[in-house]
């Protein structure tokens, strides 16, 4: 019944832990959930408060803007001018997205031929693989290891493939593993990119959620990035606006006039009084930002060093709210986990086969549901 390409497709991650995590909790399991990346705290009040007057307005009723309201656009680029000092044009070089996930979704139909190479990490954010398999392209998974900082090691792409390969998706700060990249990476990577024809697309979702000081880049920073690339970003994990589902595509203009035409016969844009939530929340006050990376840094703070004590090998992230832990077998621990304990964590090997060995951990939940799970894990001696 199904299509052909449906036999290629594996099951999405976090669909099945929810499965799971419903099983335990129809059998009455206290379930804490450091399984998928959703931020618990809210929305905060000035930007809800933008959606429900623009949603009040029938002019937002209609249909919106394929590329995006100019205005949200416009704020997008004065909010990259300020964070990131990267200029952009708001009508060619901005694109206004159903949540970045729908754009790394949509970016191979416009650049990846059948048989094409398509570059992505591994372990990685499992749409870069199954966006490359509706594309009828190949990944090449390049691997991130411990060894080199969770970098992917361009040196170590065969040639051949390179040559063939049409885009590569980056993405730091990281998920799963929470590694940050510094600027030269990413100039290494305008090289490599510049040298073989490829299209770069840096996922940066989470460069807002930095703890002990650390300030993320943007790779539109670096000299030649806008030639070669784009940059995915996001208002989900900033703003806690998961639900909303808006986000941007900003870069290279002939990228993103890929990307839009792509858009223009797939989806009918995101929600004009979305975006006008959104353009709050990029041009208003940013304490709500700062309020949340303290509450997860303490919550970081607590799970480490829970996890440190009872003898776990894990480092204390500078950014992401994903902590990466290295485990003997990433779908036995989980699985001992949920089952002995009701404590949800994602195995390392969803992400791809070089995450098998960990399983992260999302702090998206209140110091006491942590120091609870610490307890718990405690109990198990694991």
């Amino acid at each position: 019944m199904y299509s052909q390409r449906m036999d290629h497709l594996p099951p999405y991650l976090f669909a099945r832990i929810d499965e799971l995590k419903g099983e335990k909790i129809r059998q009455g399991v206290d379930v804490i959930d450091l399984g998928v990346g959703d931020p618990d705290l809210p929305t905060p009040e000035h930007i809800v408060d933008a959606l429900c007057t623009a949603a009040r307005d029938p002019k937002n009723h209609h249909y919106p803007s394929y590329t995006g309201m100019l205005a949200y656009r416009e704020a997008v680029a004065e909010w990259y001018s300020g964070r990131f000092g990267v200029d952009l044009a708001p009508k060619t070089e901005v694109l206004a997205l159903i949540g970045s996930k729908e754009g790394i979704a949509h970016i191979p139909e416009a650049f990846v031929n059948p048989g094409d190479y398509v570059l992505a990490a591994d372990p990685g954010y499992p749409v870069y693989k199954t966006s490359t398999l509706f594309a009828e392209g190949k990944i090449h998974a390049m691997p991130l290891t411990a060894e080199n900082g969770f970098l992917p090691v361009l040196d170590d792409i065969p040639a051949d493939v390179a040559t063939q390969a049409k885009l590569i998706f980056i993405n730091y700060p990281n998920n799963p593993t929470a590694a940050i990249a510094p600027k030269s990476f990413f100039a290494e990577v305008v090289d490599f990119a510049r040298d073989n024809g490829i299209v770069v697309v840096h996922d940066n979702a989470y460069s807002e959620i930095t703890f002990d000081g650390y300030t993320a880049p943007s790779f539109l920073e670096v000299d030649g990035a806008m030639e070669v690339g784009i940059e995915m970003h996001s208002l989900s994990k900033t703003y806690n606006m998961t639900g909303w589902r808006i986000g941007m595509a900003c870069g290279n203009p002939e990228i993103i006039a890929g990307l839009g035409r792509v858009k223009t016969n797939i989806d009918s844009g995101a929600f004009d009084a979305i975006q006008h939530a959104g353009i709050t929340a990029l041009t208003g006050p940013q304490d709500c930002v700062r309020d949340a990376c303290r509450i997860y840094e303490e919550r970081r703070d607590v799970l480490v060093k829970g996890l440190s004590e009872m003898g776990f090998e894990v480092s204390s992230p500078k950014a992401t709210f994903y902590v990466w832990m290295a485990v003997d077998d990433s779908m036995k621990f989980a699985a001992e986990l949920l089952d002995q304990a009701g404590i949800v964590a994602t195995p390392g090997v969803g992400f791809g086969t070089h995450g098998d060995g960990y399983v992260r951990f999302a702090i998206t939940r209140s110091v006491e549901r942590i120091e609870e799970a610490v307890g718990r894990m405690r109990e198990m001696n694991l």
